[in-house]
């Protein structure tokens, strides 16, 4: 008999065991070229978070995967790391300064000095999520973590950025941008998030046309009118140019053409404001059109509008508006129009398109060498997930994929913040602009042109040129440019590095599908073409081979968790605290399924919580009833097997294991995790250890399923398994286990099959029991027609009698059929169980005597109501139907309760 306590308690043992795990250098797989490599970047939190759902489901299915494949004879590398997260770092730093009174952090410190308090603040909180991550039992290599801001991915950044300046993939251009005022810093078009608005549309007299905007304010530039080419109101504007009355005086307009124009929204007709929509831009740019600057980039009027230079836009629409409506100008006003308004979704503020110089990766520029020609950036990024060297995870998502490359613009990656990777460029300028720009503490690139500081050479390098006074770029690279190298840049590169050759690509990169643009297509962007470059094969240049996306976690009626509802948001580590790891890892794992959002609360997780105890106390039955010598016998199957049960039990683990293999490599938990749950608590705990208590029981058995169950577990619920491994007196612990073999020769059919036959018979005995309401503690007998599976029966009598609630249990080959009692069928051998155990008939007939007393006072009122000429004259036709329909569902009943009566009546006798 093997000790073991009596509870599980996560609190007493999940700390203990991680550390074992980490001290044991487990999660440190070394290059080995006999096994296979199989690799996961983690996916890095910032570095200043906290743990959400989203990173713990995360870390669950990607610790899952690691488990499974290092168990599997793997050289399973996990890469753990944390995201310097630029605007969000920044921004965190920034308020706190600003409630310790420095009203201007940036104005007010300068550049070193912010960023010395941001390096600071980011120590301080980096080992937080480091440990929360360790909370979820996260088996990834801290040997070899990396932080975006480290040096040596400083250095593949820097190298990345020069390598395609210099193949004049990136330039430095002016182009229409997402621009922040509130942050002053220009934003990706995949950081916006939209919010509806229910606002004002007026309707403006613009010289021969009515126009409509949501925004007049924007207006002071409009000198030009678009109309669809066969727009037939407009047929005879079209070219035409004339004078008409506007915003600051008289101004000269023209009509312009263009397919783009839908007819059906508004008037048809459009003024256009190049500098402020990202639309008006294009068409500006197509028809060589000014692009006057309305809004500055504080998110005030510009001089362009006159007397209300200065004002913030948001003063200034009600202004222009009764400019308009004084000149006669105002044609109608909508006042419930909604639209979409676009805010950085760090920072909440409204962001403003601005045209401005930054810098940007061409994506139409044919300069990689991919399978046989020239490809474009955009034409690798369609190629890689078309030829399937890449496969997405549900493969709907391939459509979105595509549907976003298609589509994709020059990408900005340029940011006016200081956190982050500089640009490594250079400008010689004058000394004396040197100092000017010195005074001015490098502020932002768009300052450094607003100065009007001349540029005599510009260099892309990492370090400052000798010759001459130089000023460095004072952007910052958008984060995701840094991001997009963390599959091989965590390796080593721009090295050659052992390790790059060896774990890259990585096998799968798992996120969710929200940020699939975000990060996923940015790092094939700059995989292909970094290691492209470098001169390596195709296949050995996609920075993973598979994409597997999970949905989001939502609350209990299916709403997205949001901070703004604190009802509706869970913490994984209070649930951590109060259920132990494992239970809220099996909560984000089943039910989840590819792509698809999942539901989850309190109460899933306590279910699950249930679940490791059940695990615990089979585990626990099991080694409270065989020996230590028993722990490390060696067992052959078909020697060992001597009962059917033992047979059922093993020939149900062997097609388990080849189950869960296939569902695991097809990426899916959830049902992966439902098998082994429910054998585990079915077939393991409800029916072998069961049946198995009446007999004598097979250590050996007992034990390799035992052992086998908790290896298949292992990746799910690491904790609790590892802990009850550590009883079982083997020399390595279960991580480093070799996962259970699915052996072809095992085939125990016919006496699983006749192992069915019992167990459709207590489970039938059983159901029949709780349907009949029968109390749990009372006996029964049965009689049992066995046919071709009498003897079977005969030799599980025990277990049938203890497991069903027996007095009696007759068993006959074939007999005639028994009265007074109940017949059921049970793949197909047929039970019957006397009606006299299962009912006591006199209490039976005084309850149906009752129920028929109170139905029949019920009917003779609704016949007495129905035949009352007040109420069928008075009443609504509607109501008089409802009693009709009453009426009659209640003489059903009545009719009912009657056979009910007549049948025990019948038994009774």
């Amino acid at each position: 008999m093997i000790e073991i306590e009596k509870a599980y308690d996560p609190k007493k043992f999940e700390n203990d065991i991680y550390k074992k795990w980490e001290d044991s250098k487990a999660f440190t797989p070394e290059i080995d070229k006999s096994k296979r490599s199989y690799t996961i970047a983690m996916p890095p939190p910032n570095a200043t978070g906290t743990l959400h759902l989203g990173h713990a489901t995360m870390l669950a299915i990607e610790d899952i995967l690691i488990r499974y494949k290092r168990m599997n004879g793997f050289s399973a590398l996990w890469i753990p790391g944390t995201d310097h997260a630029a605007i969000a770092t920044q921004s965190v730093v920034e308020k706190k300064l600003q409630s310790e009174g420095i009203e201007n952090p940036r104005r007010q410190l300068g550049r070193e000095k912010l960023l010395s308090e941001i390096k600071k603040y980011v120590q301080d909180s980096k080992q937080t999520i480091r440990n929360q991550i360790r909370k979820m039992g996260s088996s990834c290599d801290w040997t070899r973590e990396k932080y975006t801001l480290d040096d040596s991915l400083n250095k593949a950044v820097n190298t990345f950025f020069k390598r395609m300046y210099e193949d004049g993939i990136i330039y430095h251009g002016d182009r229409i941008v997402n621009w922040d005022p509130k942050m002053q810093t220009t934003v990706a078009d995949d950081e916006l998030e939209y919010k509806e608005e229910t606002t004002k549309f007026y309707y403006f007299q613009y010289g021969p046309v009515v126009i409509g905007t949501a925004r007049p304010e924007t207006k002071f530039g409009d000198k030009v009118i678009v109309v669809h080419p066969d727009d037939e109101r407009y047929k005879e504007l079209h070219g035409k140019e004339f004078e008409l009355e506007w915003i600051n005086g008289p101004i000269k307009a023209k009509v312009i053409t263009d397919e783009c124009i839908d007819p059906e929204l508004g008037t048809g007709a459009m003024t256009i404001t190049p500098a402020h929509s990202h639309i008006d831009f294009e068409l500006a740019e197509k028809h060589n059109l000014e692009k006057p600057q309305i809004i500055d980039f504080n998110g005030k009027l510009t001089s362009a509008a006159a007397e209300l230079e200065g004002t913030d836009i948001a003063d200034a629409r009600d202004k222009v508006v009764e400019i308009l409506q004084k000149k006669g100008l105002l044609v109608k006003i909508d006042e419930n129009y909604k639209h979409n308004i676009a805010v950085n979704y760090r920072g909440k503020g409204i962001v403003e398109p601005q045209i401005m110089k930054q810098w940007f990766i061409d994506v139409n520029k044919k300069v990689i060498d991919w399978k046989g020609s020239k490809r474009s950036i955009k034409e690798v990024m369609q190629d890689t997930v078309k030829s399937k060297m890449i496969k997405i995870v549900p493969s709907r998502f391939e459509k979105t994929y595509f549907n976003w490359i298609d589509n994709l613009k020059d990408w900005c990656i340029s940011r006016q913040i200081w956190w982050g990777h500089q640009i490594p460029v250079w400008y010689k300028v004058s000394k004396t602009h040197k100092d000017l720009w010195q005074k001015h503490n490098e502020s932002s690139s768009y300052l450094l042109q607003s100065l009007g500081i001349m540029i005599d050479d510009v260099i892309c390098s990492e370090t400052e040129p000798t010759e001459g006074s130089w000023i460095r770029d004072p952007d910052t690279l958008d984060t995701w440019f840094s991001s997009a190298l963390w599959t091989f840049s965590t390796l080593g590169w721009p090295e050659k590095t052992k390790e790059l050759e060896y774990f890259h690509p990585t096998s799968v990169l798992e996120t969710g599908y929200d940020i699939i643009f975000f990060w996923v297509a940015r790092m094939i962007l700059a995989s292909t073409y970094c290691l492209r470059t470098d001169g390596l094969a195709e296949e050995n240049c996609v920075p993973f081979k598979d994409v597997y996306l999970h949905g989001l976690i939502r609350d209990i009626n299916g709403l997205k968790m949001s901070k703004s509802r604190p009802e509706t948001c869970i913490d994984p580590l209070e649930m951590i605290y109060k259920y132990g790891t494992d239970a809220v890892r099996l909560s984000l794992i089943v039910g989840n399924t590819p792509g698809n959002d999942m539901r989850l609360y309190e109460e899933k997780i306590a279910g699950y919580r249930n679940f490791v105890n059940k695990i615990w106390n089979a585990s626990r039955f099991a080694l409270m009833n065989v020996s230590k010598e028993d722990l490390n016998s060696e067992i052959n199957l078909k020697e060992h097997a001597k009962t059917r049960a033992d047979k059922w039990i093993i020939n149900h683990m062997n097609q388990l294991i080849k189950d869960v293999n296939g569902s695991i490599e097809k990426y899916r938990f959830s049902d992966a995790a439902t098998m082994i749950y429910d054998f585990t608590w079915g077939n393991y705990c409800d029916w072998y250890l069961e049946i198995s208590k009446g007999e004598h029981l097979n250590p050996k058995v007992l034990l390799h399923v035992l052992k086998n169950i908790l290896k298949l577990l292992h990746p799910f619920v690491p904790f609790v398994t590892e802990a009850i491994w550590s009883f079982l007196d083997q020399k390595n612990m279960l991580i480093n286990e070799e996962w259970p073999e699915y052996i072809e020769g095992v085939n125990f059919n016919s006496d699983a099959e006749e192992m069915e036959k019992i167990h459709d018979i207590i489970t039938a005995i059983r159901s029949f029991r709780a349907e009949k309401k029968v109390d749990a503690g009372k006996k029964i007998n049965a009689i049992i027609y066995g046919g071709l599976w009498t003897k079977a029966i005969e030799e599980k009598r025990e277990p049938i009698i203890r497991m069903a609630r027996l007095s009696d249990l007759q068993v006959q080959t074939e007999g005639e059929k028994v009265e007074n009692a109940f017949w059921i069928l049970a793949g197909g051998i047929s039970i019957y169980l006397p009606a006299g155990d299962m009912i006591d008939f006199e209490k039976e007939k005084s309850k149906i005597k009752k129920e028929l007393e109170n139905e029949e006072k019920i009917i003779s009122g609704l016949a007495s109501k129905l035949k009352n000429p007040g109420f069928i004259n008075n009443a609504p036709a509607d109501i008089i139907e409802k009693e009709k329909k009453i009426l009659a569902e209640k003489e059903e009943s009545l009719n009912n309760l009657k056979e009910k009566l007549e049948e025990i009546n019948n038994m009774s006798q």
